[in-house]
């Protein structure tokens, strides 16, 4: 515990000469240097948890292992790579000052950038895909509830289809979904989000013939019975279709989106990592879990979708 409060202590050190660096010797503008700012801060995020106890003692395979985590919680390739070039600009400020004895980061790649655009949507194309719904039907209502709880909540495409009315909160902002491995976890729903799934629920579902057996599903079809996975990518794709968007976009895409979005807006590591419900990405398999008032609160800071706004 003290070696971590003095690691912490250290970084923070750390981190505003570097920030002065940023602004004095290399007249970088400020949204640059919050941005360099930001990947140093990820990076501690990561590493403080795993009992890295000084910048001297971070190898490669840390630096290595911690692009693996931002791979797995969705970051494009083209915002893991800008972050790499952060991180070497910090490792090689403090290999100027004496700080470390080597760069760590010296031989440490960013990964492969094709042509092909990531299948990560931006905040203009994700409204875009929205208004490109058609509300004045129940199915659109349904379909607009549908994609904004995917990218408010970053839920599989299994989780969303299998997601149960008793399983949602609402007083609380919660969804309790069942991820791999059968295991069960608590994840926000952003404002948003949660505005068109009360419609959804409270006039449209309501007044739905439901199938027997499927009295506690939340998005159904037409004939009463929950909404596969199949045909949440073919609602999905006809929507990017009407949008103009030339991605390919799948159920997938919104949980990358929510990632991205979120870690890039600053949220911390640990919660993008625990509202996805991935296991430990480290090999010592540590796993921090946090509180969930804590990750309601992330949601409402970072996620470009939940703002306070007035009700419909």
């Amino acid at each position: 515990m003290f070696q971590n409060c003095t690691f912490g202590i250290m970084w923070e050190i750390y981190q505003q000469q570097f920030k002065a660096y940023l602004q004095l010797e290399r007249s970088l503008a400020e949204n640059s240097v919050e941005a360099y700012l930001q990947d140093v801060e990820k990076l501690k995020q990561y590493l403080q948890p795993i009992g890295i106890s000084s910048v001297s003692a971070i190898q490669l395979q840390d630096l290595e292992a911690f692009l693996l985590f931002l791979h797995e919680l969705g970051l494009s390739p083209y915002s893991q790579a800008r972050i790499v070039s952060g991180l070497k600009s910090f490792f090689r400020f403090l290999l100027t000052e004496e700080i470390i004895s080597r760069d760590p980061s010296e031989l440490l790649e960013g990964p492969k950038l094709g042509r092909k655009l990531p299948d990560v949507l931006s905040l203009h194309e994700i409204e875009e895909l929205f208004q490109s719904i058609d509300h004045s039907t129940p199915e659109g209502m349904r379909n607009r509830s549908m994609l904004e709880t995917l990218y408010s909540s970053g839920l599989r495409v299994s989780e969303l289809c299998q997601l149960r009315v008793s399983n949602v909160y609402m007083e609380e902002g919660f969804l309790k979904v069942v991820g791999k491995g059968n295991k069960e976890r608590f994840v926000p729903i952003g404002s948003d989000a949660l505005r068109y799934l009360k419609i959804y629920l409270q006039e449209i579902r309501n007044h739905m013939p439901v199938a027997a057996g499927h009295e506690n599903m939340v998005y159904l079809n037409r004939r009463g019975k929950s909404l596969s996975r199949v045909m949440v990518f073919m609602i999905i794709k006809e929507a990017a279709t009407k949008a103009g968007i030339r991605k390919v976009v799948s159920p997938h895409t919104f949980r990358h989106s929510f990632a991205t979005h979120l870690i890039e807006g600053g949220a911390d590591l640990r919660a993008v990592q625990e509202m996805l419900g991935h296991s430990s990405i480290t090999t010592t398999e540590i796993y921090t879990h946090l509180d969930r008032e804590y990750l309601k609160e992330v949601i409402h800071t970072f996620h470009p979708r939940s703002q306070s706004k007035p009700r419909l």
